[in-house]
């Protein structure tokens, strides 16, 4: 089976997230979507990180009735902070049944080259990029490229915390499910 990785802190998950998954599923071959929800990217701050495992509930709300979309939390159990060339290397020695793709945006793809052992991903993984305004798609890195022409939101987990730590509503940027576990759990609010 093939299956397209979406890494990602996911501090929330939001509409966008799940827009692009089941966009990348309508439109590709890629056959199921895993949400990888990162414990700590090596790229972004703890400081306004919600708990992995809030997170991890978070997102399985978000996706609880589509089959085609799966919550990992593969990364909690690895060394942190969180290398994707490592969380590759497992999954494929754990489900060598399976083909394994990237999926992510083009503000990530410019930056590939800088990550931990980017000529492994480069060189033995196909990656599907969807268009983030304001960066441009250049495969100068050749690799096995799939450009996705997903639809744009202007929407980000930086706006959702600040919406929220400002008491301003969250409505239709969340599944509703999301929305109500965020308001019952206090998150993001100091």
């Amino acid at each position: 089976m093939k299956i397209g990785l979406y890494f990602g802190s996911f501090n929330p998950v939001h509409v966008a997230h799940l827009i692009i998954a089941n966009h990348i599923l309508n439109e590709t071959d890629i056959e199921k979507v895993w949400f990888v929800v990162s414990p700590q990217n090596p790229f972004k701050s703890e400081a306004n990180l919600l708990n992995e495992y809030h997170r991890l509930h978070l997102v399985k709300t978000a996706i609880e009735d589509d089959t085609r979309i799966w919550a990992s939390d593969i990364e909690f159990n690895l060394p942190k902070p969180s290398y994707t060339t490592n969380t590759l290397a497992y999954l494929k020695e754990k489900n060598p049944e399976h083909e394994f793709c990237m999926i992510m945006g083009s503000d990530s793809f410019q930056n590939l080259h800088n990550w931990k052992n980017a000529d492994v991903i480069i060189n033995n993984y196909e990656i599907y990029v969807y268009i983030r305004p304001g960066f441009e798609v250049d495969n100068k890195i050749n690799t096995k490229l799939h450009v996705v022409d997903a639809p744009l939101l202007q929407l980000s987990a930086t706006q959702i915390r600040k919406y929220l730590k400002e008491g301003k509503s969250i409505r239709y940027l969340v599944p509703d499910t999301v929305r109500e576990e965020i308001e019952k759990g206090g998150y993001y609010r100091k």
